[in-house]
């Protein structure tokens, strides 16, 4: 039985997919409610098993030519233990206005949207995909996944329903992740000449970190105007660990940080900066999510514009799009609700953004399936 967009809401909210413990009951709960509309229902797992990215075909396979319609989301939230929230927040709770609940915005509200949008599809000749991915609060680790498996045709547009208040994102910044480490030997206090601090081989390394952030923000990048905010690759030093008592010289120190890449910037180019900054210390990727830029000339990006409302056309956070743009698909972040409230106590989606969804999906379909 299909059931209303804000009764599946309800029941995606009221299931735990927060990014520490698996997503399969939540692939589960979408994959089941699907069954007997989809085509296909592929459970594409992580390495180690616990997770999986739910690929869901409705109409006919791709043929290569890249028609069609991907209508992309990530099943995973961010942990719900702030003080401030009003309600419980895996319970969907109706204020008046807005819907509030963890993933309301963030991104839960579109899956269910997405979900009914393809089951209420009909006539279709050309392939319509829901892709709903893991992991994608720590790193894009199952867009990632995806992409580099994939080895199906795919339709060539997709839309990834961010909370963007439907604003027609087309360009967003990428996040690298490192972490620095030093090595040094452990001794008692009471006899430091017997150890090698590690901490304090640390030092020279944020120096270099600092030098490199100030020179980052004051280089002038391709595609800086997209990002009037902070329009240059910032790089934060975001947490170090090192030691395990004070009466012990400290034989190990971590940093990690975050760089946020612009389109059309190198990884690589990167993080060999950054080698050279730190020195003799250890320099390890922990995860990369690539930017993201779509042509104002795309058939997705103007298709989406009737039903779009004016703004920024660009965000500093990482998307999933990054990952599946290098398998050649254009991809537009649109959605309801806002990325400012996501990741907060009280997260919500306005209720007149999540109920227009609908039929913004269902006539995208139309034009890209039907």
């Amino acid at each position: 039985m299909q059931l209303s967009d804000v009764d599946l809401l309800r029941r995606l909210v009221a299931i735990d997919s927060t990014s520490a413990i698996s997503n399969l009951p939540i692939a589960d709960e979408l994959a089941a409610y699907v069954e007997s509309s989809a085509q296909s229902i592929e459970y594409l797992k992580s390495p180690d098993g616990a997770k999986a990215n739910l690929v869901i075909r409705f109409g006919p396979e791709p043929d290569g030519d890249g028609r069609g319609l991907i209508l992309s989301g990530h099943m995973d939230a961010v942990p719900a233990r702030e003080p401030g929230w009003e309600s419980d927040p895996f319970t969907l709770t109706d204020t008046g206005d807005r819907y509030v609940g963890r993933g309301a915005a963030d991104m839960k509200g579109f899956l269910a949207v997405a979900a009914n949008a393809a089951i209420a599809s009909r006539d279709l000749h050309a392939s319509l995909i829901l892709l709903f991915t893991y992991d994608e609060e720590v790193g894009t680790l199952g867009a990632r996944d995806f992409a580099k498996t994939q080895n199906r045709p795919l339709p060539k547009h997709c839309i990834i329903g961010e909370p963007t208040s439907f604003r027609p994102v087309r360009a967003h910044k990428g996040h690298l992740k490192l972490r620095i480490t030093t090595n040094g030997r452990a001794a008692h206090s009471g006899y430091p000449h017997l150890g090698d601090n590690a901490i304090e081989k640390m030092r020279p390394v944020l120096d270099g970190l600092v030098n490199l952030r100030r020179e980052l923000e004051s280089e002038p990048t391709e595609h800086a105007e997209l990002f009037a905010d902070a329009p240059y690759v910032p790089l934060n030093i975001a947490t170090i660990h090192g030691g395990s008592a004070v009466n012990i010289v400290p034989d190990r120190c971590e940093l990690d940080i975050g760089i946020r890449l612009l389109p059309g910037m190198s990884t690589a180019a990167i993080v060999e900066r950054v080698q050279r900054a730190i020195g003799d210390a250890a320099c390890e990727v922990l995860s990369d999510s690539p930017p993201m830029l779509l042509s104002r000339d795309s058939a997705i990006y103007q298709a989406a514009l009737p039903f779009a409302k004016s703004g920024v056309e660009s965000v500093s956070f990482a998307s999933d799009a990054g990952w599946l743009q290098t398998l050649g698909i254009d991809c537009l972040l649109f959605g309801p609700g806002a990325i400012e409230v996501a990741h907060k106590p009280n997260e919500f989606t306005p209720k007149d953004e999540f109920h227009r969804a609908g039929d913004v999906l269902r006539a995208l379909i139309a034009r890209f399936c039907a």
